[in-house]
């Protein structure tokens, strides 16, 4: 899943008219719809339910929990857009640092057994991504549903612009040669250490994780340059 694709699934329904309570047609309908694959729409639907825009119900669907704000997103995606063109790598991730620690601490704070049941599974998948794109797309929602559990809505806005101008400008200096990411990648403790603290309700190791974690990128995407 990309940034693209969430915002895709956001405007879509921004624009569908669905009141509260309404069903989201079923996968196989909406990925046709937006041309996207299932795997990439469940977890762009796992994002929106983080947030408690949807909420799905096994064997009955999936429902929209609350009226989407399409002006809302369609701001945000102009901004993600615009500074995109005008942030170097080096500046977006200077952005995470002053931002994201402190939304570890929070986290801690507020996040719900659905949030930590979800980090968890993400944590094991992005072990088992063969690929960088499969990699860098669950690590997006990792990060975005850090976010979300962080249960306060500015910081939650101004990390989905974080992440998306991150998504564009940092990721371009990271590419390697490598197909996907080696067991041993140094994202996968980092991202444990920032889960278990967590899941802890230790807000100042989260803090210090997450802190620890972005400055271990920030330091190869120097090494890189």
């Amino acid at each position: 899943m990309s940034d693209k694709i969430l915002v895709r699934l956001r405007n879509w329904i921004g624009g569908a008219g669905l009141s509260e309570g309404a069903r989201l047609p079923p996968e196989r309908e909406l990925c046709a719809t937006l041309g996207v694959t299932r795997a990439e729409l469940r977890k762009a639907l796992l994002v929106l339910e983080a947030e408690g825009t949807l909420q799905r119900h096994v064997g009955r669907g999936t429902f929209l929990a609350r009226p989407a704000r399409s002006s809302r997103s369609g701001s945000i995606d102009q901004t993600i857009a615009m500074l995109a063109e005008t942030t170097g790598p080096i500046e977006a991730m200077q952005a995470r640092l002053a931002v994201e620690p402190e939304i570890a601490r929070l986290a801690a704070m507020h996040a719900t057994p659905r949030h930590l049941r979800e980090l968890r599974r993400l944590g094991q998948d992005m072990r088992a991504a063969t690929t960088w794109s499969a990699y860098e797309a669950l690590d997006g929602v990792f990060h975005e549903i850090i976010a979300v559990a962080s249960g306060n809505a500015l910081l939650q806005s101004l990390h989905r612009i974080l992440n998306g101008v991150r998504l564009v400008v940092v990721w371009r200096r990271l590419n390697t040669s490598a197909p996907g990411p080696e067991p041993n990648y140094h994202s996968f403790a980092e991202h444990e250490a920032i889960l278990n603290a967590i899941e802890k309700r230790d807000g100042a190791v989260a803090e210090a994780a997450m802190r620890a974690h972005l400055k271990s990128t920030l330091a190869l995407m120097g090494a890189a340059g």
